[in-house]
């Protein structure tokens, strides 16, 4: 593979981050304080809901660190080792971590009658891409195995 695709990979890794991080930092809160505003009676759900998106935050940037050094191995000509099989394992983790934790919040908030359409479409999404992200590691885990398995059999009879 080519320097400059992973090049563009780390970058928007990056990008990705650094954006994620200032939302969590900077957007959140105020958007917090806004909803408290238009819906002064949910004022209760601000605090339990900004601490849920943060704790989904966590295996998001752990997410991310695995896939930077996924790339960083694919720079070394060492994509296909066991690590790699680890970092894909992680991500599928996290993305089901991620997904189970926005079920978990879509579950609560309509259960107190607190969910707003405009915010099931978004959770539902994140949890959409959450499950895309957890599928397509496994797949890419089982096949990354199976080279591994082969290119093993393939030094032992040579």
């Amino acid at each position: 593979m080519k320097q400059g695709t992973t090049l563009f990979l780390k970058i928007s890794l990056v990008v990705v981050g650094i954006i994620i991080l200032s939302m969590s930092l900077f957007l959140l809160p105020w958007l917090s304080q806004e909803a408290i505003v238009i819906s002064p009676d949910l004022s209760y759900l601000q605090y339990p809901v900004l601490i849920g998106i943060y704790v989904t935050a966590i295996p998001f940037f752990i997410a991310l660190y695995q896939s930077f050094a996924l790339l960083k191995r694919i720079d070394e000509h060492n994509a296909f080792s066991y690590f790699s099989v680890k970092a894909l394992k992680n991500i599928k983790q996290c993305a089901m971590t991620i997904a189970g934790l926005y079920t978990l919040g879509i579950i609560a908030l309509f259960f107190l009658h607190a969910l707003h359409p405009s915010i099931a479409l978004v959770g539902l999404a994140i949890l959409f891409a959450s499950v895309i992200i957890a599928v397509f590691a496994s797949l890419l885990q089982k096949l990354l195995l199976q080279a591994l398995l082969i290119k093993s059999e393939n030094e032992l009879t040579v």
